[in-house]
Parts: structure tokens; sequence; C-alpha cells
């Protein structure tokens, strides 16, 4: 779950670059919406960022995971509002939504931050004596 997690988070992360890389062929010049074009890809990036962070630290920084999963449900909203205005394809709409709403649910499981690791015992040797 931790890797699938990872790959999640990661692929946000590549999904706000190839975003904000985009703004340059979209938009000839610099305007207000080239911005807010530019700055969602922030967002995204940010947020794939906050879920390997989660990924890494959610087990022993619960705040973190609970804002981790606050902003996946609030940018898998956006994403779809933003697709439907943004008349988005079909699959594009399904495949950023669903990458989305797919990191959300593993957001929640806690098994992606960490807390269902087993330990492994170590038997300890008694001294040995005289030493």
């Amino acid at each position: 779950m931790r890797y699938l997690y990872a790959v999640l988070g990661w692929g946000i992360v590549a999904l706000g670059v190839v975003h904000m890389a985009a703004t340059f062929r979209i938009f000839g010049s610099l305007t207000g919406a080239a911005i807010w074009f530019f700055t969602g890809g922030i967002a995204m990036a940010m947020t794939g960022a906050l879920n390997l962070l989660n990924r890494a630290y959610g087990a022993t920084a619960p705040g973190l995971r609970w804002v981790c999963i606050a902003t996946n449900a609030v940018m898998t909203a956006l994403a779809f509002v933003s697709g439907r205005v943004g008349r988005a394809g079909p699959g594009e709409l399904v495949f950023v939504v669903g990458w989305f709403a797919a990191t959300g649910a593993v957001s929640v499981l806690r098994a992606s931050d960490g807390t269902h690791r087993t330990v492994r015992s170590v038997r300890l040797q008694p001294d040995e004596p005289g030493t």
C-alpha cells in the first residue's frame, strides 16, 4: 500500500509539473488567465508533495494526516469542477479526477501512513558471567 501511495503522490507532482509547463504552450503571453492556470499546477504539485509527506510522517503527525485527507477531498472536487467548466474530454476528466480520488482513498487508509508495520522482536542474549 505504501508503494501505491508513493506512485500516486509522485504522479500528482508530475501532473502539476506538466500543468505548469503547458501554461507556456497554451498562453501566448502573460495574462491573468495564464497565471491562474500556472498556479493550478503549483497546487497540484504541492498536493502531491503533501501526500508524500503524509506517507513518510503521517503515523507520527496525525494533524498532517487530516490536512492531507481534507486537501485530497478539496482537490478532487476542484479537479472535477475545473474539468467540467474547462470542457475537458471524458478521458481527461476520468483520469485526473480518478487519480486524485484514488490518492484520497489511499490517504484515508491507516496502512498508507505506516501505522500497520510489523515490528520484529529481537531476542536479547543474557550477559555472560564474569564480563
